[in-house]
């Protein structure tokens, strides 16, 4: 019996390890955050082709080769989600924080005629939510056992999801070459640090921390009206070291969990490729169009470990898809000073229904976006923008397999349910050029 215990409490662990990857605060397919700058948010991230911009650094680091000045920009992303599920228990809402804030930086200075180097701090992944106890009645309430020697006690039934926190910053350095007048290029490293990883379920919380490394590479091209960009930003390993603590007493006096134990596993971040093309139609007035593709079929399993010995705790399949989004921005100048940025965006989810997740009730997405941008004098600019994320509801029904609730709680029915949610977010950023 004691094994029985002990299975359902790795259950539970691998339950909110796997939230640190699958949790929804989203702007855009899965978790992942590409609002990268105040600029790029106003025009629905349509960027990577943007020469005249320095909030395009982010997005493409080669577009630094087409400014002749050095500049720093420091801002930051509010973040206001609302998300509920109505399913056989009513209707809950997730109790997530009302505003999450997220930092913006970014800093190039020129070397000489032909190099510039930069260094970026954005968010690129994220997430919050926080579902009530009985949110999913399969997975929670408790069952009673009869053990010999022991007697009658009363242990838990699931490890229903609650409380999931993560924010990953990623940290880029990065260096552009001016090839000639029309083309420049761009490599750097991106440095992912998972600063903040709070996990819960209805049988353990857990807490913990990690980082990996990956890369990235630019290319942009600009003659006359047109420019073109592209960026590409390598698959990513964030390996997440965490100590987790069983909620119920009576499973630590039976021994069949260990206060304190550790444990660890590997979040594959998604690559991201964004082509674009953007046509100045007149001196004041310029359109451009954007292709994303993220590659979330890097995302295609989680495995939790012991920390020490490295013993498989679980093993869950997610068999997520590669996604794509069409961005379109539009920038014009009101006057010399003042700026004027519209955008919208259309973003596929590449969450498959065989494994969704009541962490990430992921869908198809549309993105508006508005902002403006000021000059205020001797090199200094303001920018704000506003985006409203509409979600599609996602009715799910879940695998009726195994009753519906086998070893693993993705795709099945305890997590049915009609999703809906939609996001507000706004930016603010100061710059300045010299």
């Amino acid at each position: 019996m004691n094994k029985i215990l002990q299975d359902s409490v790795r259950f539970a662990l691998a339950g909110g390890l796997v939230a640190v990857a699958l949790s929804p605060r989203l702007e855009a397919s899965g978790f992942s955050v590409p609002e990268l700058s105040a600029a790029g948010l106003s025009t629905a991230n349509a960027m990577v082709a943007n020469p005249n911009e320095t909030g395009a650094f982010a997005y493409n680091a080669a577009a630094m080769s087409f400014h002749d000045t050095s500049s720093v920009a420091l801002g930051g992303l509010l973040i206001n989600m609302n998300l509920s599920v109505d399913n056989a228990s009513g209707r809950h809402d997730s109790s997530a924080p009302e505003w999450v804030a997220a930092p913006l930086f970014q800093a190039a200075v020129k070397v000489s005629d032909k190099w510039r180097v930069g260094l970026g701090a954005t968010t690129p992944f994220g997430l919050e939510t926080r579902w009530d106890e009985g949110t999913f009645p399969l997975l929670s309430g408790t069952q009673t056992l009869t053990i010999p020697s022991v007697g009658t006690i009363s242990v838990p039934t699931g490890n229903e999801p609650t409380t999931s926190l993560l924010q990953v910053l990623d940290i880029t350095p990065t260096a552009s070459y001016r090839v000639n007048d029309m083309v420049s290029v761009s490599a750097g490293l991106d440095y992912y640090w998972a600063k903040q990883a709070e996990l819960d379920s209805s049988l353990a919380e857990l807490q913990g921390r990690g980082s990996g490394v990956g890369w990235n590479v630019g290319l942009m091209f600009r003659k006359d009206a047109w420019s073109l960009g592209a960026s590409y930003h390598s698959a990513a390993t964030v390996g997440i070291d965490g100590t987790y603590t069983p909620l119920d007493t009576t499973l630590v006096a039976l021994g069949a969990v260990t206060p304190g134990q550790t444990a660890k596993l590997d979040i594959n971040l998604p690559w991201r490729l964004q082509l674009g093309g953007r046509y100045a139609i007149s001196p004041q007035f310029a359109v451009e169009v954007d292709w994303t593709r993220i590659g979330w079929s890097e995302f295609d399993s989680i495995e939790v470990k012991t920390k020490n010995g490295g013993v498989v705790i679980f093993n869950d399949t997610n068999d997520w898809e590669d996604a794509d989004a069409i961005r379109l921005g539009l920038t014009y100048d009101i006057r010399s000073t003042t700026q004027l940025r519209l955008g919208y965006s259309y973003d596929e989810t590449g969450q498959t229904d065989a494994h969704f997740s009541a962490r990430v009730p992921d869908s198809d997405r549309q993105l508006f976006s508005i902002g403006v941008a000021q000059r205020l004098g001797q090199g200094f600019t303001v920018e704000a923008g506003y985006m409203y994320v509409l979600t599609e509801n996602r009715n799910y029904s879940g695998d009726t397999q195994y009753g519906g609730l086998g070893t693993d709680v993705n795709g099945s029915t305890a997590v049915a349910g009609n999703y809906e949610s939609d996001v507000n977010l706004f930016a603010i950023e100061v710059s300045k050029v010299f």
